[in-house]
């Protein structure tokens, strides 16, 4: 396990984080209770979850976790707001989120998505007044385009407010967008890189075929919208070039795939995620096997 400092921050952050999207949807407080144990034995530090996740249910159960385990000192809390991202918005959901995850700070905010409809100077301002309330230490973004990200950084040096600290992309061997401009200029800036959906939501894992139909029971049956990113052909053969790797050498798809992403330069930390515990240690398996520089080579031509 790997810590690296999170953008220009004070925060240290594990190479593997803890993504919480599953708490009180999938994995009920118990299993998350226990979950989060687990990776707070192994390492991680990082939790990521979102006002989003089950309508407020993922940061319900982190903080009847925090309030019960006493390990409030031992993470690095992250959450995310949805547009609209609006100055009143932005301060009143706050206030929410840490209510529900029962602490007096965040330690990294982050905007859920662009708001097209709002000046990214109103929300920006608004996430200073959170920063000099002492509410809210650091912030961040999700699902930017690099312009995006790059306009917020500007507006922020004008007018001398908290600049975006990191951005939180969808990375995996079959959605590779990122490197074209985003991981580039986050390198430049020295803005950090959260990925999510190193195994794309399941896609990565074996159970798919080029028949292009969910089965019963995954992720993608469950959210058909998963589909809109996964269905092309780009997609469905690296997904096979992935699946045939794992037949010649005897390692599974889900460890080539973690281990890709997780040692990927300019990637700060991976979530993962999953109903149990055993989805965690699966990342470790697969940060302590790495790959060889000849397969990390193969790989990032596909």
């Amino acid at each position: 396990m790997e810590y690296r400092k999170l953008g220009k921050t004070e925060l240290t952050v594990s190479s593997i984080g803890l993504g919480c999207v599953t708490f009180s949807r999938e994995s009920d407080e118990a299993t998350s209770f226990a979950i989060m144990d687990h990776a707070v034995e192994l390492g991680i530090n990082l939790f990521d979850t979102a006002e989003a996740y089950n309508r407020g249910g993922s940061e319900t159960v982190i903080g009847n976790w925090i309030k019960t385990s006493g390990k409030r000192d031992k993470i690095v809390l992250a959450t995310k707001l949805v547009p609209p991202l609006d100055g009143k918005r932005v301060l009143a959901t706050a206030e929410d989120s840490l209510r529900r995850l029962q602490t007096d700070v965040i330690d990294l905010y982050q905007l859920h998505a662009f708001d097209k409809n709002t000046p990214i100077e109103a929300t920006l301002e608004a996430l200073n007044t959170l920063v000099q309330q002492g509410k809210v230490r650091y912030i961040g973004c999700s699902n930017f385009a690099a312009w995006q990200l790059c306009k917020a950084l500007w507006k922020a040096d004008l007018h001398g407010w908290p600049r975006l600290e990191s951005v939180q992309p969808n990375y995996n061997l079959a959605i590779r967008d990122i490197e074209a401009e985003l991981l580039p200029f986050c390198a430049d800036q020295e803005v950090g890189v959260i990925t999510y959906s190193p195994l794309g939501a399941g896609f990565l894992t074996g159970k798919y075929s080029k028949s292009w139909t969910a089965p019963a029971g995954t992720r993608f049956e469950r959210i058909p919208d998963h589909w809109k990113v996964y269905e092309n052909a780009t997609s469905m053969d690296r997904m096979e070039k992935l699946r045939a790797k794992a037949q010649e050498t005897g390692i599974s798809m889900i460890h080539l795939a973690l281990a890709w992403v997780i040692g990927q330069p300019g990637v700060t930390s991976v979530l993962v995620g999953g109903r149990d515990a055993t989805q965690i240690d699966q990342a470790f398996e697969a940060e302590r096997m790495g790959l060889s520089s000849e397969l990390r080579a193969e790989f990032n031509g596909w």
